[in-house]
């Protein structure tokens, strides 16, 4: 599966000298976790997530404390430039969605831009992700299906069924171009694990 097959092609963006609080209500309104962040040129230069907004906002309650916390007013940042991770991890619409997975965990990231010849054309998140995994075998078999009719002309010259992320195609194929057609529309439908034909060997979805 590849990264344009289930991200987010519409994309909220914010400005590095956007106030943290517009910044913040773009991402409670919008529900989302993380935003690009472009400079006044255009340019991608950062993202910006919840917790970079929540740093130094939320004021200490003297109540709580045996002794006064120190004032930080002087030093509370204003705009987004302020708080922006810099240096943004990218992705692009073919990339095996796969590295991208690993590239989040391992970078501790929630969302990656997705960039097409450094236009940014969509975004991904762990949360798209986790939708692919928890897809029921119902909804896969359904897509899939439907996929394999469009390209059959409206006709069912297939029959797929899945289990536990496994799409079985049953169906008679003209050739080998035609199977290897037909299991790549099958392992983009995202939740499918591998797809099989009968008596044959499996193909990867990954």
């Amino acid at each position: 599966m590849r990264v344009k097959d289930i991200m987010t092609h519409k994309v909220y963006s914010v400005r590095t000298v956007d106030p943290i609080e517009a910044a913040a209500q773009l991402l409670a309104d919008r529900r989302i976790t993380a935003a690009p962040v472009f400079d006044e040129a255009g340019e991608l230069v950062g993202m910006v997530s919840e917790g970079d907004l929540l740093w130094h906002r939320v004021p200490s309650d003297p109540t709580a404390h045996l002794r006064p916390a120190p004032g930080v007013d002087g030093d509370r940042p204003r705009t987004v430039a302020d708080v922006m991770s810099g240096s943004p991890l990218t992705t692009w619409p073919d990339a095996d969605l796969a590295d991208a997975a690993q590239t989040m965990l391992e970078r501790e990231v929630r969302s990656l831009p997705v960039l097409e010849n450094d236009v940014l054309v969509g975004i991904i998140s762990r949360r798209d992700i986790l939708r692919t995994v928890i897809r029921t075998d119902e909804i896969v078999q359904r897509e899939v299906q439907h996929r394999l009719d469009e390209y059959a002309g409206g006709v069912q010259r297939w029959t797929a069924t899945a289990d536990d992320g496994v799409v079985t195609i049953e169906g008679d194929l003209d050739d080998g171009v035609e199977r290897t057609v037909v299991g790549i529309m099958a392992r983009t439908v995202p939740g499918v694990a591998a797809v099989t034909f009968p008596s044959e060997a499996a193909i990867s979805a990954k």
